[in-house]
């Protein structure tokens, strides 16, 4: 994957295929930024900036050709150094918006989203009987047209109701219960757990790669239990699920948990789930781990610069190293933005997450 050697002189470089045809070198001269912003949480969302000649009396031809910027183009962006160009998204055209004046160019931008912009499009009431998470994040792939990637989420439910929701609302919902994230990579519908139990896979540091580092360690909100209740009608009684200490999937490589940090700092703290309606013992232990796991997640966030780099994206679990040793170690990403615009060449933004220190 391309990434900066700054030993080396950086030389950004972008491309951009529509509909399977790289752009004609004279709309592409056009270009002056682009941007990929990728989201665990949304669709991912491209946008080109375009920019006309000085010639304020030239007809501008591209705005209106309709193999360039048609709603619904398949749009693959390209970033990297030089001759080393890696794909950053693959998306398709939602929006065209110009800005026309008399006195300057006329300006353009052309936005896109990944695919997972289509489970937005309209809501939908619907039932789902004796199936899994994991099931049902299939069917939606394949009602969408998209490829499922699915990670076997394990519990099997009586009766989930989706209730006018969007099937990207709905599935997101569904993910959230069970510490799961949904994504799209082209044509495929990814349905996950959340990978901060990964190992790093890769390094930054503030000598060589770092632009900006900013950490927030915020205790406001954590836990040492979770605790969910709620009734079986079916067996007549109360379920009690449970998630503490100890039930982290990872620490990431921290000296202390977010629950143990938060329990020797200031004693013992639970937090009640009681308005979530849970069927079985299995979906009540399930809910409780996945809401304390989600929590501590949010011991350590912040956000961060670098030099740009295409194999940093959401959903990987990252080392940064140079920073003290409270706030150097192992971090979740959840958001990426990867920026071309002169004159500062290629720039990766990054939002993260870590449930120690």
């Amino acid at each position: 994957m391309p990434a900066a050697d700054r030993r080396l002189p950086l030389v950004p470089a972008f491309d951009v295929i529509i509909n399977g045809t790289p752009m004609a070198t004279e709309a592409r001269a056009h270009i002056i930024s682009i941007a990929v912003d990728h989201s665990n949480d949304l669709p991912s969302m491209f946008t080109l900036e375009m920019v006309d000649s000085i010639a304020l009396n030239q007809e501008v031809t591209w705005i209106d050709d309709p193999d360039l910027l048609n709603i619904g183009n398949l749009v693959e962006i390209k970033l990297g150094y030089a001759d080393k160009l890696a794909t950053l998204m693959i998306g398709e055209i939602t929006g065209v918006e110009p800005e026309f004046a008399f006195d300057q160019a006329t300006r353009l931008i052309v936005r896109g989203y990944d695919r997972r912009h289509r489970l937005q499009r309209g809501r939908k009431t619907r039932t789902f009987v004796q199936q899994k998470d994991s099931d049902i994040a299939s069917q939606i792939a394949s009602d969408a047209g998209l490829t499922p990637q699915i990670e076997d989420s394990g519990t099997v439910y009586d009766y989930i109701l989706q209730s006018n929701q969007t099937d990207l609302d709905f599935l997101q919902s569904r993910a959230r219960n069970i510490q799961y994230e949904v994504a799209v990579d082209d044509k495929t519908l990814l349905f996950r757990p959340v990978a901060n139990a990964g190992s790093a896979v890769m390094t930054l540091t503030m000598a060589d790669d770092l632009l900006e580092f900013r950490p927030r360690l915020a205790s406001a909100g954590q836990v040492s239990e979770v605790t969910v209740r709620s009734w079986s009608p079916k067996d007549k009684k109360e379920l009690v699920g449970q998630a503490k200490v100890g039930d982290e999937v990872s620490t990431m490589g921290g000296q202390s948990s977010a629950g143990a940090l938060v329990e020797s700092a200031f004693g013992a703290a639970v937090a009640l789930v009681s308005g979530q309606p849970v069927m079985t013992q299995a979906e009540a232990d399930q809910l409780a781990k996945a809401c304390f796991n989600s929590v501590a997640l949010e011991l350590i966030t912040g956000e961060g610069e670098c030099w740009g780099r295409t194999d940093l994206r959401a959903g990987i679990v990252i080392q940064i190293d140079g920073v003290g040793k409270r706030f150097s170690g192992q971090y979740y990403v959840t958001s990426t933005i990867h920026r071309y615009a002169p004159p500062r060449g290629y720039i990766t933004q990054f939002t993260i997450q870590r449930n120690a220190s």
